[in-house]
């Protein structure tokens, strides 16, 4: 195997373990010790790769927020309504984070204190930012109600999303999450979109959820 490859492996092997360690036990509970026995690894090749413990803490918020940007990408590319996107923007991350523990480890980092080092930007900024954007462009096109306060409904979304994943960690299995996005989504819809727009939503939602479950398993 040529070195550089090897080398690329050995580090994606140490981010994953050590994101599986932050997610489960929590940044300050983990050590670099811990990294290197979990991900089975000597010490050496995790400080060819990693200088220091916040170092890998970035690596993973790096790779979450490249993540997010690349699901964003591909369903804007797609063409739909506004609030079809942000649907499937969210379902998307969610099903990622079910089937990996680094989007997992990167809100835990995101929500215990751990620095963003420039010119990362914040995943909670980004998400805003986002959820913003597609909210505005929602109400352009009548999938929400012209009154709708788009910078409360925007931060109440981003809140809701984070706090069912946050409280969901400690309280049900992982696999849950997609359950508990479609019970978020049911709530906004029925409190923002009109009427008449109301059960295609509805449907999308029922749909993303079964999806991200395999089917309904």
């Amino acid at each position: 195997m040529p070195r550089q490859l090897r080398a690329e492996q050995t580090r994606a092997t140490i981010i994953t373990a050590a994101a599986d360690l932050f997610d489960r036990r929590g940044y300050e509970s983990t050590s670099l010790s811990d990294i290197v026995e979990h991900a089975q690894v000597t010490k050496g090749a995790l400080y060819f790769h990693f200088a220091a413990k916040d170092d890998l803490a970035h690596a993973i918020m790096e790779i979450q927020s490249r993540t997010s940007r690349q699901v964003t990408g591909e369903v804007d590319a797609r063409g739909y309504t506004s609030l079809e996107a942000l649907v499937r923007i969210t379902f998307g991350i969610a099903r990622l984070s079910v089937e990996g523990p680094v989007l997992r480890a990167g809100l835990r980092l995101a929500t215990g204190g751990v620095e963003v080092r420039p010119p990362l930007r914040h995943p909670f900024t980004e998400w805003l930012e986002l959820a913003t954007g597609k909210l505005l462009g929602a109400v352009k096109e009548s999938d929400l109600h012209p009154e709708t306060d788009v910078d409360a409904i925007a931060h109440s979304l981003v809140c809701f999303f984070v706090g069912t994943r946050v409280v969901g960690r400690h309280l049900e299995p992982v696999g849950r999450q997609p359950r508990r996005l479609a019970e978020m989504w049911h709530v906004m819809i029925r409190g923002t979109v009109p009427v008449p727009r109301r059960a295609r939503y509805l449907a999308l939602v029922g749909q993303l959820e079964q999806e991200s479950r395999g089917g309904g398993g």
